[in-house]
This record gives C-alpha cells, sequence and structure tokens, in this order.
C-alpha cells in the first residue's frame, strides 16, 4: 500500500506545481497535468462551467522515491469553500479493490462522504471522504499498477 500527500488549491495548482517541479528539479509524471475540461461527460453530473474547465484536475510530481500530487477545487463537485489550511488529503493506494472498499467504509464511519466509492474514467476505483477527525482521504484502486 502507498500513501501520498495530495494539496488541493484555489486556482494555483498550475502555479504551485511548475514552482515545486522547479524546486525538487524534476517533472510531471506519466499522466501530466489533466484539466476539468478534459472531464467527458457522464451521467447526473453538471456541465463544467467555463471559468472552471481551464483548472487542474490532477498533477503529480515524483520527489525522490515519492509521489507528490494535487488539483484546484471545483466549486460545487461535492467540496466546501476552499480555506487555506485545510487543503490537503492523504491518498492511499490499496492492493485490492476489497481492501479500498473496506478502508474507506472504516474511515468514513462517524465522518462524511465526499465521493463514494465508483469506478472512474481515468481508470481507478476511487472515493473520497473527511473522518469524524477532520482527516480527508482519497482511495485509489487501480488493478494495473498492482
Amino acid at each position: 500500500m502507498k500513501l501520498n500527500p495530495y494539496l488541493n488549491f484555489d486556482g494555483q495548482c498550475e502555479e504551485a506545481f511548475n514552482f515545486y517541479k522547479k524546486v525538487f528539479k524534476t517533472e510531471f509524471n506519466q499522466f501530466g497535468m489533466m484539466r476539468f475540461g478534459d472531464i467527458p461527460p457522464q451521467e447526473g453530473m453538471p456541465p463544467i462551467a467555463d471559468d472552471v474547465k481551464n483548472r487542474v484536475m490532477h498533477v503529480a510530481i515524483n520527489i525522490g522515491n515519492e509521489v507528490l500530487m494535487g488539483s484546484d477545487t471545483m466549486p460545487g463537485f461535492g467540496n466546501g469553500p476552499f480555506k487555506i489550511g485545510d487543503n490537503s488529503y492523504i491518498s492511499i493506494h490499496p492492493d485490492s479493490r476489497e481492501e479500498a472498499d473496506r478502508l474507506f467504509n472504516e474511515l468514513s464511519e462517524g465522518g462524511q462522504v465526499e465521493m463514494p466509492m465508483e469506478d472512474q474514467f481515468w481508470g481507478d476505483y476511487y472515493g473520497s471522504l473527511r473522518d469524524r477527525f477532520g482527516t480527508s482521504w482519497m482511495i485509489n484502486f487501480n488493478a494495473g499498477n498492482v
């Protein structure tokens, strides 16, 4: 199982990660920088507003043997208003779908589910939550990475 820090921004993710790339003398990982405007239409999901389409949906850089990930928030997408100091997640990558469900269910007990565990267009089985202690978690399982 892997754990990765995941940082959220309010429109400054691209600027921040270009800065981190320079500081840590690294590059974006194989996925590059994905934007909210790249999300394919999905049933039940409202259209993405023009002012949000260029925001970063996901980016990652390698720092040594570790990965730092981040994104901009997407207003109205299951999250509250952006608040500095409350903008980081721990991203967990378990070794099985069953372990992903177990972790999600146990961590969300008494907490708040942001996105339930579901298969996503980028290939992961994914969900996010805030536990009862205020810690934010992302659970990602990708069978291709096991």
